[in-house]
């Protein structure tokens, strides 16, 4: 398998993009760099870069003041994001009716990693940034990661490196494009540009900045805390061809690998037709009545705000705080700004389920207050456990009690990720891989199984994969080659 891997990897730079997509997946002991190098880089990027994080109060926000009338929280310049008040009523759902503070942000940003091929195998280069809100402070992200606010200078900090590589792709243009959905429980229609473009020429690499295969980054998902929420996103948004690899790699020995392969496939044989999920999507669209309405942040009903916080009356949920940051090794030195800190550890988990040999996943269609079109695809369970013990027995997640009562030897990944750490402090959730038995109605409202092609499929439009989701399908492809570290000591999937 190693000479056949080697000689995949070194295939002609003419090679279909999927399949070099794919041979860097499996170049997972490194290309340019061995990987046993990655953590030396990584610690010593950590001590040049760093952030102290004093929580201030609200109205000790330099640069931020509270809006009279609304009470929103707004930058003077009135760049970057606001923090309103959202009103929503939802008749048909658990919870018919609540309010909450929002994040406006109506920029859309760039999230860009560059890739460039050395010795015949694609590498990405990859940032070790360092944002207020990670609990850990630096974390891999990807070459380019900035709102517009950032890129157009409103920050008055240094250029945005590698920026104009993404504004000006060049004659190789991008491998992936794509306008993807942010957090709808927290921000208010809030979008980013996803692109993964191939570089022209020579690319020099800046303190901070290291080149890693796919098959390393995919390594990294396994341990806590190092690749971040926008470096996942884009990494779900390359095209994969894993099916023609395996062809050439000869049959997985592996039942799991040998199931997931089948589900990268285009010709396997899925549930439910993309066509029908199409479907399914769009009715799940037009039979949900969302209102979701704009109001001022003063006078919220149950939540109150203090010198410190703004904070829902039962504890629950998730707070609005104030940080004054100095940080090393980023644009700007120092800055105040509010932050969403949230109540407890998220889950966030697919229940996997093999399909005739085939894998499949299990995706909800959830409804969140603030994205662009009502309903995306999440996943499996999502949620913050501890938020729903103010809450009817009703509003508990279903399929909450599947995965925490999971047989160990049925879980396929286990890590604990960050989201993204410019606007949530410390905000950390358990990513789950769960193999099950569970079956499911086919024609169920709000689940449907689904081949990973499927989601790869959707991937390549705007907003049918949440970014929860979306993360999750970078972690369940970093399964597909063998090499360590694994996730997991043992594997036991019904085939």
């Amino acid at each position: 398998m190693t000479e056949s891997l080697t000689r995949t990897a070194s295939r002609p730079r003419g090679a279909a993009t999927p399949l070099r997509v794919a041979a860097s997946a499996g170049a997972r002991d490194g290309g340019r760099t061995p990987h046993s190098a990655f953590h030396d880089w990584y610690a010593e990027a950590a001590a040049r870069t760093f952030t102290r994080v004093e929580r201030v109060s609200l109205d000790e926000l330099t640069g931020w003041e509270t809006e009279p009338g609304t009470g929103n929280l707004r930058h003077h310049t009135g760049g970057f994001f606001t923090v309103e008040g959202l009103e929503v009523r939802m008749p048909a759902g658990p919870v018919p009716a609540w309010s909450q503070p929002i994040i406006n942000q109506p920029e859309v940003g760039v999230l860009g990693i560059l890739v460039k091929e050395f010795d015949g195998v694609l590498h990405c280069l990859m940032q070790a940034k360092v944002e207020p809100g990670n609990a850990n402070g630096v974390q891999i992200s990807p070459t380019v990661q900035a709102t517009r606010s950032n890129y157009t200078g409103v920050h008055g900090g240094r250029p945005v490196p590698y920026l104009e590589r993404f504004r000006d792709p060049g004659s190789r243009g991008s491998l992936a494009d794509v306008r993807q959905s942010e957090q709808g429980s927290a921000f208010h229609h809030k979008r980013n540009r996803n692109m993964v473009v191939e570089a022209d020429g020579e690319v020099e690499v800046h303190e901070g900045f290291h080149w890693l295969t796919l098959g390393q980054l995919h390594r990294l998902l396994a341990e806590d805390d190092v690749v971040n929420m926008d470096a996942r996103t884009v990494l779900s948004c390359l095209p994969f061809a894993h099916a023609e690899l395996a062809r050439e790699l000869g049959a997985p020995a592996d039942p799991f690998r040998e199931a997931l392969f089948r589900s990268c496939d285009p010709s396997a044989e899925a549930r439910h037709p993309l066509g029908a999920v199409l479907s399914w999507i769009t009715e799940a669209r037009t039979r949900t009545e969302v209102q979701a309405r704009r109001v001022p942040l003063a006078g919220l009903p149950d939540w109150h705000r203090t010198p410190e916080r703004i904070s829902h009356a039962s504890g629950a949920f998730f707070d609005v705080i104030g940080v004054r940051v100095e940080a090393g090794g980023r644009e700007v030195a120092r800055w105040s700004q509010p932050m969403i800190e949230p109540h407890g550890t998220g889950v966030v988990a697919f229940l996997t389920r093999s399909i005739d040999g085939v894998l499949h996943v299990l995706m909800n269609a959830r409804v969140e207050a603030g994205y662009m079109d009502v309903v995306e695809l999440a996943p499996t369970v999502q949620c913050t456990p501890a938020s729903y013990e103010h809450l009817p027995r009703s509003a508990r997640p279903r399929y909450l009690d599947a995965v925490e009562g999971a047989d160990p030897a049925r879980v396929l990944f286990r890590s604990v990720l960050s989201e993204e750490g410019g606007r949530f402090h410390h905000a950390r959730n358990r990513y789950l891989i769960v193999d099950t038995d569970l079956d499911v109605p086919p024609d169920d409202p709000d689940y449907r199984w689904m081949t990973v092609h499927q989601l790869v499929e959707l991937l390549r439009h705007s907003h049918y994969l949440n970014i929860q989701a979306r993360s999750l399908v970078a972690c369940l492809q970093s399964l597909l080659m063998p090499g360590d570290p694994e996730p997991t000591a043992e594997r036991k999937v019904r085939v």
